[in-house]
């Protein structure tokens, strides 16, 4: 049963009622009607509740959105060669507004280059405007690109890097496979740039 979930039975009281004067015998509701209105009391209360038990497993909206990662640690260093999370945060904004799902991956002391001290995945997400699930900081005293390279393994995801992983291919040879990493970097102009090809816009399905 499902309504005692939300209303517990010790609420719920059935009582005989009592009896009633003569005179108002004929005013009131026929003894047998009693029963008939409380089962469709409690029918309301059950549907009622079914009706909020079903709210919750309604499935969520699957992201269906192209996935590409970023490497946060590679990519601060794009401009000027200091790390800078603006970098980051613009490379982010580019490739979501091309219609890519992007998550961003750093090496544990990648808040000690940006800002002097330990930064977790919500600090780290707060200055990059992303939810923290699309943000991971790897273990400490562990490298990030074998944690890069699993993950865009398991998700299906490009790389947004300079780094050319040859120290790991031969674990992941689809860093050799063209545009499995997505290069990028700044002009002599300022100007953000990232591989076209690998990056294109995505068309959305009519």
């Amino acid at each position: 049963m499902l309504f005692p979930y939300f209303f517990p039975v010790a609420q719920i009281t059935f009582l005989t009622p009592p009896e009633r004067p003569a005179a108002l015998v004929d005013t009131q509701l026929p003894e047998m009607l009693v029963p008939a209105v409380m089962i469709l009391a409690v029918l309301a209360v059950m549907l009622l509740a079914l009706r909020q038990f079903r709210a919750p497993s309604q499935k969520r909206r699957i992201d269906t959105r192209p996935r590409i990662l970023v490497d946060g640690s590679n990519v601060m260093h794009w401009k000027d060669e200091t790390p800078q999370i603006s970098t980051v945060r613009a490379v982010v904004r580019v490739l979501e507004a091309r219609g890519f799902a992007t998550g961003v991956v750093f090496d544990a002391n990648a808040g000690y280059k940006l800002r002097g001290r330990y930064l977790n995945e919500n600090l780290l997400a707060g200055l990059l405007d992303l939810p923290e699930s699309q943000v991971f900081v790897v273990p400490k005293g562990t490298q990030a690109d074998p944690y890069l390279l699993g993950a865009a393994r398991d998700i299906g995801a490009r790389v947004v890097t300079r780094d050319r992983f040859r120290d790991w291919a031969e674990a992941h040879p689809e860093v050799r496979e063209p545009g499995f990493l997505i290069r990028g970097g700044y002009r002599n102009t300022g100007e953000l740039w990232l591989d076209e090809t690998a990056v294109a816009p995505v068309r959305k399905k009519a």
